[in-house]
C-alpha cells in the first residue's frame, strides 16, 4: 500500500505536493492543515486522515482530532502533530508527526518515526517536502522524503 505523508501546509495547496502524492492509496496529514480546502484538494487524490496542529485553531481546525491511530496495509499508524505528544502502545509500527518543519525518518525500537517536513510556506532555509512510504503486510518499507521543486520566494535568486 502506497501512503503519502504531508504536514504543515498552513493553508497552502502546492501543485508540486499534489503531483508528488499522486498514485497513493491514502494521504495522512500531520497537522497545521490551514483550512478545509487543503483536505478537499488532498481528498481528490485518496482518502485522507488528518489531525489538528497547534495553528489549526479556527472553527474548521477544531473539528480535527488531536491524534489518530489507524491501520494501513496491516500496520498500526499513530498520527499526532507534535512529537512531544506521542503516546505509543506496543502495537504501533509507524508514528507520523509534524510541527518541526524538518523532514526526518528514524527507526527506533521497532517503530518507524516520520516527520514529512513542511509542504506549506517556506520557513527559513528548510526544504519544502512530503514523504511517501510503502506498507507491505504490516511492515513499513521504502520510506522516503520527497523534496518539492518549488520556485524561490519572489525577490530572491535561486541558489544552485
Amino acid at each position: 500500500m502506497q501512503v503519502g505523508l504531508i504536514s504543515d501546509t498552513h493553508g497552502l495547496v502546492r501543485p508540486e505536493a499534489l503531483a508528488a502524492l499522486a498514485g497513493v492509496a491514502r494521504v495522512v496529514h500531520a497537522g497545521d492543515v490551514g483550512g478545509r480546502h487543503v483536505l478537499d484538494a488532498l481528498s481528490a487524490i485518496a482518502p485522507v486522515t488528518a489531525v489538528r496542529g497547534n495553528n489549526d485553531d479556527d472553527a474548521f481546525g477544531r473539528t480535527l482530532p488531536e491524534r489518530a491511530t489507524i491501520t494501513l496495509g496491516g500496520a498500526r499508524v499513530h498520527v499526532v502533530h507534535e512529537r512531544a505528544h506521542v503516546a505509543l502502545d506496543e502495537h504501533v509500527a509507524l508514528v507520523v508527526t509534524g510541527h518541526s518543519h524538518r523532514p526526518a525518518i528514524e527507526a527506533r525500537d521497532g517503530v518507524t518515526w516520520i516527520d514529512p517536513g513542511s509542504a506549506g510556506p517556506r520557513r527559513f532555509s528548510l526544504p519544502i517536502t512530503i514523504a511517501r512510504i510503502e506498507i507491505v503486510r504490516g511492515v513499513v518499507r521504502d520510506a522516503r522524503i520527497v523534496t518539492l521543486d518549488v520556485a524561490p520566494p519572489r525577490g530572491r535568486a535561486r541558489k544552485r
